[in-house]
């Protein structure tokens, strides 16, 4: 999984370098979500000398509890940049969150699909190094609400509030500006 999210950074990063001025665009991978059997890839685009945007997608093969998940999330940003240096400063971001699970519960063996969206707000820092190297973290409070589906009608598999309702989205993401 991660050869492939490499690739995928650096295939997308040579596709719109042709396309990008000098450090309007940061690719970034979270190299902490691996803790949780998860690849995460974002991609930020410089709107202004104060905003931007940022498009994450994560795959997950996570568990908790007993319940498997796998599936994907995907979560676009607005981002603000108060001291007009966007994609290098101190930020506030907003951000909703689309995610699509398949669950398998290992101890009763129910089999589902879990959908939601949510959404948060973030404060954090991003370094853009004269390499064009780049470093993230952020941190913020999140809402997130879904719905558990059975395969079978009947026997759902749990989840346990595991990633609905309140909580915390926090990160570290390294890459490079182009």
């Amino acid at each position: 999984m991660r050869k492939l999210l490499l690739i995928a950074v650096l295939i997308t990063a040579s596709y719109f370098k042709g396309f990008a001025q000098i450090e309007n665009n940061t690719i970034k991978i979270n190299p902490l979500s691996a803790l949780l059997r998860t690849g995460s890839i974002f991609y930020e685009h410089k709107l202004s000398e104060k905003t931007s945007v940022q498009l994450g997608a994560a795959y997950t093969g996570m568990k908790i509890s007993d319940t498997k998940f796998t599936g994907l999330a995907l979560t676009p940003e607005f981002r603000f940049y108060p001291k007009q240096n966007a994609i290098n400063g101190l930020y506030t971001a907003a951000f909703v969150r689309y995610q699509d699970y398949r669950l398998k519960d290992e101890e009763s063996a129910a089999k589902g699909s879990y959908s939601s969206f949510g959404g948060g707000v973030l404060i954090g820092r991003q370094w853009v190094y004269s390499s064009a190297f780049t470093l993230d973290i952020f941190f913020g409070p999140s809402f997130n609400s879904g719905k558990v589906k059975a395969d079978d009608g009947s026997n759902e598999p749990e989840i346990n509030n595991a990633i609905d309702g309140f909580g915390i989205r926090t990160g570290i993401t390294f890459g490079f500006a182009f």
